[in-house]
């Protein structure tokens, strides 16, 4: 009888940084659950992601790297998984597995980019990046909320970090006699710091820990103590022995550290004056060590991978796929990796070749976007395993791990020879920049989409529900295929269907619970204001037609007759006096039978 291939468990934390665990030094925090299994696992202890959520969680299911894949923002559509990728679920799934996702996907919110298009046979997610933000359910808090279940909203009660590890582990029992791959993707430590008092207390009122910080150490001990719990379920399944787990992080710290900062607010250097960032130069957002260096830890008992051992070698987030392909046995798909199978390091071998990695930073939250495309030389760093080169600057990475004396003018052969590397790279992976990423409507895999403005292309995007709350004012168009021609309904929103309100209607918030909501990001938050339009537009393909919005009404709906192909929407609401604004929610529903 053929062996059964091992289980696979990924864990992917959001804004852990290397130094967010007790187990690499840090003294603020306690986290005994992770503390174990990297005293139980081979440890890369120089390995690297992109410095934020969506490039990462890119490169790390397809194995290459997230810019070549459609995937260099978090937001306007940039963070859409291009349709021809091959991406983990999809391998796992060919080889036989069952597949899920639990918690944060951020790879697409319609189809073709959601879980079940990618081969997740199970998903249970909040939508968007973070739980709030404009595509995610209205009034999401972190508690008791209602996240997609393969697509189908379905209310959930508990915290989000014990629903996600909670759902896991009730699917590993429910597929316990054949092999499974679980991708556990928390939202946690990402802020607002939502988080069971519990976990906090232990963090207020000690030196050097702000409130906000408290909070975030708060949710790390969350995480924990499910990491915790979950390896206790598998060994009383008796699943422990054969179960690879991987357990990683997505980019840098943020609220595990404080850089010093210039006039205005403004990260300068990249040097921490507070909290705890392992000795490394900047973080989440920075092309220094601390921006994209992260944990990265593997286990297998049965696999011989079970014994506390650091591995030095310069690795990567898309190394993982190949790697798991390698130890699991699994079918190599027809694909062009970017990464390699670390399977000789953990195995133990030492003949490694030297290689060169590169990352870079393409995030530009805070400003407009003019050019809807990467930005060559922006927030860069060429890797090898001695040396960094960050934009113009050049480090050894051996004698001076802390980043901080540029000897470019030393070495300048070095720095000639990465920046020429650079070059190439940028190359081959812009081939495709000029193209979108567009989501389908009208076909039979989704009835009805929902376009909202975070994935809309502007100059401004309104990313979060406190933006949609607030009125922003800003407009873009959505990139779409219609997959059939017929006739459609195109409704425009200002407010999304579940909250059921008019165009001029305020949404307050209401009292915060101290003991579970992160009084600290009321700092930040912005008035709910009326949008008192009186017009409603829409134009796609050759139609463009304006209407006068009703009072009271809760949404504005054109029926147009759409050919088949790739298509742009955009839409405008329309106030007395001539300010518009876009709409912040559109759906699209092709009517059965098509009309002609």
């Amino acid at each position: 009888m053929e062996a059964k291939p091992p289980n696979v468990i990924i864990v992917l934390t959001d804004d852990q940084g290397y130094g967010d665990m007790s187990c690499h030094g840090n003294e603020y925090i306690n986290t005994p659950n992770i503390d174990r299994l990297h005293g139980e696992s081979a440890r890369f202890t120089d390995f690297h992601v992109d410095p934020t959520c969506s490039p990462t969680r890119a490169a790390l299911m397809t194995g290459r790297y997230a810019s070549r894949t459609g995937v260099w923002l978090t937001y306007m559509g940039r963070n859409h998984l291009r349709a021809d990728e091959v991406t983990m679920g999809d391998v796992f799934r060919s080889a036989g597995y069952r597949t899920a996702v639990f918690g944060k996907w951020h790879l697409g919110d319609n189809y073709p980019f959601r879980p079940q298009d990618r081969g997740f046979d199970e998903s249970l997610i909040h939508s968007g990046g973070v739980v709030g933000e404009t595509p995610d359910i209205w009034g999401n808090d972190y508690y008791d909320d209602t996240y997609l279940r393969n697509g189908q909203p379905e209310e959930v009660d508990g915290y989000c970090t014990d629903v996600w590890f909670r759902e896991a582990m009730q699917f590993i029992r429910s597929n316990s006699d054949q092999p499974f791959f679980v991708y556990l993707a928390t939202n946690a430590p990402h802020g607002p710091f939502h988080v069971p008092e519990k976990y906090v207390k232990p963090h207020l009122g000690r030196k050097g820990i702000p409130e906000h910080r408290a909070r975030f150490y708060g949710m790390l001990a969350a995480v924990d103590e499910n990491v915790g719990k979950m390896r206790d379920g598998l060994d009383k399944l008796g699943l422990a022995d054969d179960t690879v787990i991987v357990y990683l992080t997505d980019n840098g710290t943020t609220a595990g550290v404080g850089l010093k900062a210039a006039r205005g607010g403004r990260q300068t250097d990249g040097f921490p004056v507070s909290g705890f960032n392992a000795g490394m130069r900047g973080k989440k957002g920075s092309a220094y060590e601390g921006g994209h260096r992260v944990a990265c830890f593997v286990h297998w008992r049965n696999g011989g991978i079970s014994k506390g051992t650091d591995i030095p070698q310069l690795s990567a987030h898309f190394d993982l796929l190949p790697t798991l392909i390698d130890l699991c046995g699994l079918p190599l798909p027809n694909v062009d990796f970017d990464g390699t199978s670390l399977k000789p390091l953990l195995k133990g071998s030492f003949s490694w070749n030297d290689r060169t990695l590169l990352v870079h930073h393409q995030g530009r939250f805070g400003q407009k976007i003019t050019d809807d495309r990467p930005v060559k030389y922006k927030a860069y760093s060429v890797m090898t395993d001695r040396w960094r080169l960050v934009g113009d600057e050049l480090y050894d990475r051996q004698a001076d791990p802390g980043q901080r004396k540029d000897i470019a003018a030393e070495h300048p052969e070095v720095a000639t020879r990465l920046k020429e590397d650079y070059e190439k790279w940028w190359a081959d992976i812009s081939t495709r920049f000029d193209e979108y990423c567009r989501t389908i409507v009208g076909s039979d895999k989704q009835a009805k989409t929902v376009l909202t403005s975070q994935a809309w292309h502007g100059d401004d995007c309104p990313y979060n529900q406190q933006h949609v709350r607030s009125a922003m004012q800003a407009n873009g168009f959505w990139d779409v295929t219609v997959a059939q021609s017929g006739t459609y309904e195109i409704a425009l929103r200002r407010w999304p269907e579940e909250l059921n309100i008019s165009f001029d209607a305020t949404v307050q918030l209401g009292p915060l619970d101290p003991a579970k909501l992160d009084t600290h990001w009321r700092l930040f938050e912005l008035p709910s204001r009326p949008i008192l339009a009186k017009t409603a537009r829409l134009k796609v393909e050759d139609f463009d037609e304006s209407r006068p919005i009703p009072e009271d009404s809760k949404s504005v709906t054109f029926r147009v007759h759409l050919k088949g192909g790739d298509a742009d929407i955009q839409t405008w609401l329309t106030t007395a006096d001539g300010n518009s604004w876009g709409a912040y929610y559109v759906t699209v529903k092709r009517i059965e039978p098509p009309e002609i």
